[in-house]
């Protein structure tokens, strides 16, 4: 039983600490939003609301200037106040706008918050294993590697939500009348949008697919659903 000690640490450490920081940042993103207030933006999340047979789904704006949405732990989707300064600037559309609550819904509907505890407590976990056998041989070094070791698998398991949300919003959006093209137009400005494209980060460390990668794979949806 000693001898999993460490990882029953590690996996108590990652669950405590994350729900923590969860709790937090939720608290956050209230404070900082107010109910999204836009008729002609409400209109498509209804036609999303009517594919999904809810009633409604609420939408947030997160009173910042960065470009982004977001899916909190509590289930609340957001879209950043400078998503929408670029929507009046016309540099995207309601549709693109759309897609990315689609996006974000798809990451509630799937559990990846619930799931994203459960990773992050293996994360915590390996590191802790991996920090312990290889600071025996790797004094100091070990444990370097071994948060590099379990951040590359993070991202891995990070890569995959977004493939996964990826898809949920295809399909909701061809169910809603939307369509993929507005999901692939904003990807393809995506770069322009948030001031980088992230070349320069490698692949394996990302914690969002390639830009391209997940044009690539909507395509490969639509091919398939032949629309």
């Amino acid at each position: 039983m000693i001898k999993f000690l460490p990882l029953l640490l590690g996996l108590a450490y990652g669950y405590v600490m994350l729900r923590f920081s969860a709790a937090q940042s939720s608290k956050a993103l209230k404070a900082q939003s107010q109910p999204m207030r836009d008729a002609d933006l409400q209109a498509l999340v209804d036609r999303l609301a009517q594919a999904l047979e809810l009633p409604a789904i609420g939408v947030n704006i997160y009173e910042i200037a960065a470009v982004n949405g977001l899916a909190a732990h509590d289930g609340q989707i957001y879209l950043t106040r400078g998503f929408l300064q670029r929507r009046e600037r016309g540099e995207v559309s309601n549709e693109e706008l759309a897609a990315v609550i689609a996006h974000e819904l798809g990451h509630v509907a799937l559990g990846h918050s619930r799931r994203r505890m459960v990773d992050f407590s293996g994360q915590n976990a390996v590191f802790m294993m991996l920090s312990t056998l290889l600071n025996r041989f790797l004094p100091g070094i070990g444990v370097l590697l071994a948060r590099g070791i379990s951040s590359v698998l993070m991202a891995r398991l990070s890569r995959r939500d977004e493939f996964e949300a990826d898809a949920y919003a295809s399909a909701l959006l061809v169910k809603a009348g939307i369509g993929i093209g507005p999901q692939i137009s904003l990807f393809q400005k995506l770069g322009r949008l948030t001031g980088s494209d992230g070349s320069s980060v490698p692949a394996w460390v990302r914690s969002h697919p390639k830009t391209d990668d997940r044009i690539a794979a909507i395509q490969a949806r639509a091919a398939r659903w032949q629309i």
